[in-house]
């Protein structure tokens, strides 16, 4: 199986630090430090939005279509976008060795509370934990 990685992870890989958290640039990455991504909203610009938009409404083009989080019912029930974000989901790449449970949790409970979703019952790195895969994915060649 192939995966496809979009353009705006690629990005986000060299951001890694060494402990393995994901960080955001920021206007003090220029002053040589770099600010980790402290909330789902900083998390979804700086990691989701190269596929999935600014305005969460997805794209499609040259034979990749990344689907809307705009008004999205699966977004509902908060165990499926934890489960795409952290295991991948057709041509999207998983994220579990790249973000928190906290910034996993953070970015799950913007996409439900934005774009049009209106899911506010709180996700919690409580939730995120237990579907935290045992062996990280492998990439298949």
């Amino acid at each position: 199986m192939r995966r496809i990685i979009c353009f705006s992870t690629l990005l986000a890989l060299p951001l890694l630090a060494p402990s393995g958290t994901a960080h955001a640039d920021s206007a003090s990455a220029f002053e040589g430090t770099v600010q980790p991504m402290a909330t789902g909203e900083d998390v979804y610009h700086h990691v989701c939005q190269g596929c999935h938009m600014p305005d969460g409404r997805g794209a499609v083009g040259a034979s990749a279509r990344f689907p809307a989080l705009a008004g999205n019912a699966r977004l509902q029930v908060s165990a499926y976008p934890i489960y795409v974000i952290m295991n991948g989901y057709g041509g999207m790449p998983w994220f579990s060795e790249m973000l928190t449970d906290q910034q996993i949790a953070g970015v799950v409970g913007y996409i439900r509370t934005h774009f049009g979703n209106n899911y506010t019952d709180p996700v919690t790195p409580a939730d995120v934990t237990p579907q935290r895969p045992a062996i990280p994915p492998k990439e298949i060649y």
